[in-house]
């Protein structure tokens, strides 16, 4: 089967789960109300408090990459759910029986994501609008940060591909995902400044690689630290977080697009 074949079929299986969401539009509304809650209640409930010579409008804006990076790494969570319930109700083996490439199954399914992540990019940056961020730099500057966000978000969907495939049910997905995820996106620069946090944590977020994604946003974005007084990090990480990125993309990409081809191929034999 030629590749073209393979991207052919996978097309197909990306247009079958993007007709889901149109069918089961509470997918879509939950995804997106989540992030617009966050980006309301950290903007004004913590914002006067965090930076209170701007009377938070400087902390919006440093929020905004935050809560896009933790929104696009949460969501990769829907893929896990997906397959997991694709298995479980047996969709999985119908596309088995089907004369298409097995590998157009996750491909599919991935993508659709990414398009679900762009639509959730959407609404909250409209959101951010309403409540004070702006963007300070160039068109293509801006772009390039939201194309980095959804490369990280689409290599972390494989990662979830696989534990989607590997457990049991779509509730062990999500159980499973938010013990890892939750402290990754807080214990990061996502919503606070690296210098509020204590030493050994510190040291950690500095190469953590949802803090690196958050930067780069940031600073495609423009939007630097609201506290111009406070210590830059020294980390390679945080200096070269565009590169950062896309290393720790590639490498999870590496790893775990055979790891969750090799799954689904267990999980389609039993």
């Amino acid at each position: 089967m030629s590749s073209l074949d393979v991207f052919s079929d996978a097309a197909v299986v990306a247009k079958r789960n993007l007709i889901k969401i149109k069918r089961v539009p509470d997918l879509l509304v939950f995804t997106t109300l989540s992030p617009i809650m966050f980006v309301l209640l950290f903007a004004y409930v913590f914002g006067g408090a965090i930076d209170t010579r701007g009377g938070g409008s400087g902390y919006r804006e440093f929020l905004i990459a935050g809560i896009f990076a933790q929104t696009v790494v949460f969501g990769a969570t829907i893929t896990g759910a997906g397959l997991a319930e694709d298995v479980k109700k047996g969709i999985v083996d119908r596309f088995r029986s089907l004369p298409m490439a097995p590998s157009a199954v996750l491909t599919g399914r991935t993508l659709s994501d990414v398009v679900n992540n762009v639509i959730v990019l959407v609404v909250m940056s409209l959101t951010g609008l309403l409540v004070g961020w702006r963007i300070r730099t160039s068109f293509l500057d801006a772009l390039l940060g939201f194309v980095l966000l959804l490369v990280f978000a689409y290599a972390i969907s494989w990662v979830m591909a696989w534990v989607g495939l590997l457990v049991p049910s779509p509730e062990v997905v999500n159980n499973a995902s938010f013990i890892v995820i939750f402290p990754l996106t807080f214990v990061a620069n996502t919503f606070v400044p690296l210098s509020t946090l204590p030493g050994p944590l510190r040291a950690f977020a500095e190469w953590n690689p949802v803090s690196a994604v958050t930067q780069a946003a940031r600073n495609l974005f423009g939007n630097p630290n609201p506290d111009p007084t406070a210590p830059a990090s020294g980390a390679w990480a945080l200096e070269h977080p565009e590169l950062y990125t896309l290393i720790w993309a590639a490498a999870v990409l590496v790893v775990f697009v055979p790891l969750a081809n090799a799954q689904y191929r267990r999980a389609t034999s039993r």
